[in-house]
């Protein structure tokens, strides 16, 4: 680095590839805009269906978030994260965090970055910080808009629970608002996956896809019963203990279990990315 600072006076390895810099490059892709308006869709796809179906009613018959849909604009914005959370939270998170490295490999534009000269962890830590800062904007999005569309098609009021009572309007924002910082924590665990895919090949679709297999593995492995409390130990099986913030009391319990389990998994993928990417022979 020393050599670097006397060819190149001024150099400062903490400026190279700003954040902001980085976030225009990102938010001008296609592929943003596209998952934008697929999160911004689904609840006037939600509105649509029951005014075409009638009253919203659960699965088999059980009761759920479904159930109090069209209650009011704050039960919108909980059933979209309800219909969501298990499955099209993850695809932003995985494309986000999977594309952003093998992207640069796959245009052969990576090699210049580093060249230019970008040090290998602050390029890493600028595209992850900006993954995660629009996978947690797809995560925000999703529920304002839903509020939003909810209130015009049901009016503004209290979140009404499916088991009985309802939350205050004001009460019911902030356990929202808790429910989608979960689902992102707990999310964190795709977001590290993906990401380190993304520094070992230089197939975006690799990464994003592989991601979204393995969460969809662990949804899978999560309805063995068979596997009994080890089950505990994989992230699907605390995807939905936010649910408990949406109660009259609410519990904690599930969900600190979730974050744990998320954050330790991440935690290791993310060091593996960073120590894997720190040795890699770089030629694309």
């Amino acid at each position: 680095m020393s050599s670097l600072s006397q060819v190149a006076p001024g150099y400062r390895a903490r400026h190279t590839l700003p954040l902001r810099v980085e976030a225009v490059r990102q938010l001008r892709r296609r592929r943003t805009l596209v998952m934008a308006v697929v999160l911004a869709a689904l609840p006037f796809v939600l509105v649509a269906a029951f005014a075409i179906g009638g009253t919203p009613e659960g699965r088999d018959d059980r009761i759920s978030l479904m159930d109090t849909a069209t209650a009011s604009g704050a039960n919108l914005a909980a059933t979209a994260l309800f219909v969501s959370a298990a499955f099209l939270l993850v695809v932003p998170v995985a494309l986000f965090c999977g594309d952003t490295v093998a992207a640069e490999a796959n245009w052969s534009s990576l090699r210049y970055l580093l060249a230019a000269p970008v040090p290998r962890a602050r390029l890493l830590a600028s595209k992850l910080a900006v993954a995660l800062g629009f996978s947690a904007a797809a995560m925000v999005l999703l529920p304002l808009v839903a509020l939003a569309v909810g209130t015009v098609a049901y009016g503004w009021g209290p979140l009404r629970i499916p088991t009985g009572g309802e939350l205050p309007i004001g009460d019911a924002l902030v356990r929202l608002a808790l429910v989608v910082l979960y689902i992102f924590l707990s999310q964190l665990v795709t977001a590290a996956l993906a990401f380190w895919l993304s520094t070992v090949t230089d197939a975006p679709l690799g990464a994003v896809g592989g991601a979204v297999g393995l969460t969809i593995v662990g949804n899978v492995l999560d309805a063995v019963t068979a596997l009994g409390s080890w089950r505990d130990f994989l992230p699907s099986h605390w995807q939905f203990a936010w649910a408990d913030a949406l109660q009259p009391h609410l519990e904690w319990g599930g969900m600190v279990k979730g974050v744990s389990v998320s954050l330790a998994y991440a935690l290791v993928f993310f060091a593996l990315a960073f120590r894997g990417f720190a040795r890699k022979d770089v030629v694309s």
